[in-house]
């Protein structure tokens, strides 16, 4: 069956099938203070019991010098004041049960997420859910999964497997990973990638036919899952394991070498980023820095406006961890597909062509400049940029420096260090903004494109309508001739040109866009030492006599045909 190769590698072993019980809502009204106060302290005690649970497992995995990045998500999420303080007004002034009460706080902050169109703020959601239920089950202890009993080569199967079921088991015995639902970027696939374990993940309701002993091999890299196969597939597959544990050897040791060309041309790979633990995971790959950091999760699953102080910590953490090396902060990119209940943003027919991103933040000018004075606090413990989502024309960009430039005024009189020279750049993401990138180039440090929504608003093409999305496609003659353009006219006026979209992660694409004059690429850290590896061994010339190739096509067939047989050579 098929689904979404979320860690790559190959694994064959036997399923071991992952059941949970859900919580149900318990519709009991409390009839006293006294019972109000004893479900209060009863969801206190529960969230103290489930921190000192994943910190039981952390403590474990440090010993063995495993990843526990997740699992620090996991108690930020639990200790969140936001969600506490929210249960605890549900609690009091409903008079619900602590089990009803936490259920719906999620419930609500779940809902938030799941409307999101960044693929990987949507999957935070799974996180959120996962903290909600490590409290409902010390709350109803009944809801606590039975121990897992694993083997030797053993694939991991169910509906959503979390970081704390995979990491809670003996995971020198887990070789596979496989769920129903779940992307690429879920913490689950992250845990799978850093301990090298295949995954395949969104492989929907045939994984219901699995059964536990069942011989199953898990193709991470293809995304697909085959259960109880004849002699000759074992076979194949057997062979397959073995070439890409040879390759995935090689790539490794190209964690600490720089990204050069045959020809000597230095290129950078960064990562894209939520948060500090984000970061310092991208160092095991071998990211340079981060191209982009996303700061919606700061300003989403709460009821306010974070602070200044708040911001201030997030921004410092992050400039921290980098440790010298470059990170990209893009400023709030929220709109009606991001709702945020205390900003009251209007209802808009089309939210992605609304009142959204940098329309926003030079509209509530509060907001814009609260995040702007703690990046720029921040920025004294590290190389940060400052990078403006969403922009339209060269008016937005001279209103956005000016409110920039108030700032660091503010924080000069107040004696308030910062780094007066930080670089502030724009993503690329708007037609107009690629169309006259030489226009917007003398206004900025630097271009970051953005190739989702770039594809997304070029095309016409909503990238969760089921019916249209086969027409989205990066490699599409007219999107390609915006982003060299792009490029372009960054390298004419001697600004880095980044790319953070997809397409930078895409291997497929890799040699066209150092071909175009790319140098710098963000992507998921889990992609990056196979960029390098095609970056090392080919030359810029090569590069761009497939550009000139490439350019010359009229169709995205042929050139997705092309690109492949190249890359593969």
């Amino acid at each position: 069956m098929k689904g979404i190769g979320a860690s790559p590698g190959i694994a064959i072993g036997k399923a071991v099938v992952v059941e949970k019980k859900r919580p149900r809502l318990t519709g009991v009204t409390l009839q006293s203070e006294a019972e109000v106060k004893r479900e209060v302290l009863r969801f206190e005690q529960a969230v103290t019991s489930a921190v000192a649970e994943v910190e039981a497992v952390m403590d474990t995995l440090v010993a063995h010098d495993g990843p526990t990045e997740v699992l620090e998500i996991q108690i930020e999420l639990l200790q969140d004041e936001q969600i506490i303080t929210d249960v605890v007004e549900k609690i009091t002034s409903e008079h619900v049960t602590a089990t009803d009460a936490v259920m719906e706080v999620i419930a609500a902050a779940v809902t938030t997420l799941h409307n999101l169109d960044d693929a990987y703020l949507r999957e935070r959601a799974a996180d959120v859910e996962e903290a909600g239920n490590r409290i409902l089950m010390e709350l109803d202890p009944t809801l606590k999964p039975s121990e897992l009993i694993v083997s030797e080569n053993t694939i991991l199967i169910g509906e959503d497997i979390t970081p704390m079921d995979i990491l809670s088991v003996d995971i020198a015995k887990v070789i596979g990973l496989v769920t129903r639902t779940g992307g690429k970027t879920s913490h689950a696939a992250i845990v799978a990638k850093a301990r090298g374990i295949p995954a395949v993940v969104g492989c929907g309701d045939a994984l219901a036919s699995v059964r536990g002993g069942d011989v199953v091999i898990v193709d991470g890299s293809e995304g697909m899952l085959v259960v109880n196969p004849t002699t000759e597939i074992l076979n194949e597959y057997t062979a397959k394991k073995k070439a890409f544990t040879t390759q995935a050897s090689a790539l490794n040791a190209l964690k600490d070498i720089v990204a050069v060309t045959t020809d000597g041309v230095r290129v950078k790979l960064m990562a894209n980023i939520s948060n500090a633990a984000d970061l310092e995971a991208s160092f095991a790959f071998g990211a340079e820095g981060s191209g982009l950091l996303r700061t919606e999760l700061l300003f989403m699953g709460r009821n306010t406006l974070p602070t200044e102080e708040e911001q201030f910590e997030f921004y410092k953490n992050v400039a921290l961890q980098a440790g010298g090396k470059p990170v990209v902060v893009r400023t709030l990119d929220i709109g009606g597909d991001k709702p945020l209940p205390y900003l009251h943003l209007p209802a808009e027919q089309n939210p992605f062509l609304g009142y959204r991103a940098i329309r926003i933040c030079l509209d509530r000018k509060d907001i814009f400049i609260t995040q702007l004075r703690a990046i720029l606090r921040a920025s004294v413990f590290g190389d940060l940029k400052i990078m403006f989502p969403m922009i339209s024309n060269v008016s937005e960009i001279e209103q956005a420096k000016a409110i920039l430039e108030d700032v660091k005024t503010a924080l000069r009189s107040a004696s308030t260090p910062y780094n007066a020279a930080i670089e502030v750049g724009i993503m690329i993401e708007i037609p107009s903004a690629a169309v006259m990138a030489d226009l917007l180039a003398r206004e900025v440090d630097f271009f970051s494109i953005g190739t989702n929504d770039l594809c997304q608003y070029t095309l016409a093409v909503d990238r969760m309508n089921e019916q249209v999305k086969h027409l989205y496609d990066p490699f599409n003659p007219g999107v390609l001739r915006l982003i060299q353009n792009v490029i372009e006219q960054g390298n004419k006026f001697h600004h880095h040109t980044g790319m953070c979209g997809e397409m930078a992660g895409d291997v497929t694409a890799t040699l066209l866009l150092l071909g175009m004059g790319l140098r710098e690429f963000s992507m998921s850290a889990a992609s990056i030492p196979y960029v390098k590896d095609l970056i090392l061994n080919t030359s810029i010339t090569a590069a761009q006599e497939i550009c000139r190739t490439v350019m010359a096509m009229r169709s995205t067939p042929e050139i997705i045909q092309y690109l492949q047989a190249v890359t593969k050579r």
